[in-house]
């Protein structure tokens, strides 16, 4: 049962208003492959130019699907050694030694907060070729030093490998993971920051510099945990659920769920752009924009009230639901 769709289906009726989506953004493609009901992360290849990968959320097996910029499905690759209860997230990084992709996929979602003893992180090669197959994947286990959570972001340097998850809550949390990960133990994730009101993924930059976590309602760009560098405002979709950056680090990619959902390109203000594209330059928000989420205060609390019934009800059911 996907719990916090009921509080979005409330929420997403306040939210579905232009007023706060970005002029420049653009719709890079949509999803073409009905399979694709549920894009829930993305993460563009550290080694095929133009492609990109997605998965579905929950029930939907360990599977996941590499796109063309026009939208439609190149290959589909379904994980050996790997179950999907709740699969929220992926990332993508590079092997330094060997120079091959490695892509990461995070059964990472908990809608009863904390019910499950353990949530685990796959690890697969890149394929070589974008025909279909079936891939091993390494199976790493985790569990939270302060307890069990919902959560929907995870990230990975690019430069130092490690890996980090961020939790879905009212009051949100970055986790690290240790420097080597063991496949003989459960791993421990520690917190290392504060998140934003309800994560629904994470990314970082490709130079390491900078991460985004983007919400339901916006995106926050970080220098380092806790250290905000600007909010950006973020195109209003049906539910908000994944986060990337482009190749060059100029903009981020965002979708939503649902058969044929689109894929956003939304440029960066320049003071958090690695590299703006000359055909389509970053723009600067107006100083007052970079200090506020871009959506009033009253919207946001607004918000906020309709989720916390929400929740209270979906608690009762999910409580009811488990006897």
């Amino acid at each position: 049962m996907k719990v916090i769709g009921l509080v979005m289906l409330v929420v997403g009726v306040v939210t579905a208003t232009p007023a706060w989506a970005d002029d420049t953004e653009r719709v890079l493609f949509k999803f073409r492959d009905k399979r694709i009901t549920e894009s829930s992360g993305l993460a563009l290849s550290p080694t095929h130019p133009d492609i990109i990968y997605t998965h579905n959320d929950s029930d939907a097996g360990a599977q996941f699907f590499a796109v063309g910029m026009d939208g439609r499905t190149r290959a589909t690759f379904t994980l050996a050694g790997a179950e999907a209860r709740d699969w929220e997230a992926m990332a993508a990084s590079k092997d330094p030694e060997t120079g091959r992709g490695v892509l990461w996929f995070a059964d990472i979602g908990d809608n009863l907060e904390g019910a499950w003893p353990d949530i685990s992180v796959y690890k697969v090669i890149e394929p070589q070729r974008m025909r279909d197959a079936t891939l091993q994947a390494v199976r790493y286990r985790f569990r939270y030093a302060d307890g069990g959570r919902n959560a929907e972001g995870l990230m990975v340097h690019p430069k130092t490998g490690r890996l980090y998850v961020v939790s879905k809550e009212f009051v949100g949390s970055i986790y690290q993971a240790p420097k080597v990960l063991r496949t003989d133990r459960t791993n421990v994730l520690r917190r290392v920051g504060e998140a934003p009101i309800m994560a629904t993924d994470a990314a970082y930059a490709p130079d390491g510099a900078t991460f985004v976590i983007r919400t339901y309602f916006s995106a926050s760009i970080y220098k380092a945990p806790d250290k905000l560098v600007s909010r950006v405002s973020m195109p209003a979709l049906a539910q908000s659920e994944s986060v990337t950056y482009t190749r060059d680090g100029s903009a981020l990619l965002t979708g939503s769920e649902g058969i044929g959902s689109p894929v956003y390109e939304v440029p960066l203000p320049a003071k958090v752009a690695a590299s703006p594209s000359p055909a389509q330059p970053a723009v600067a928000k107006p100083a007052a924009a970079a200090e506020s989420s871009g959506v009033p205060i009253s919207m946001v609390a607004l918000w906020v009230g309709v989720a916390l019934g929400a929740m209270a009800i979906i608690g009762i059911i999910a409580r009811w639901a488990v006897r």
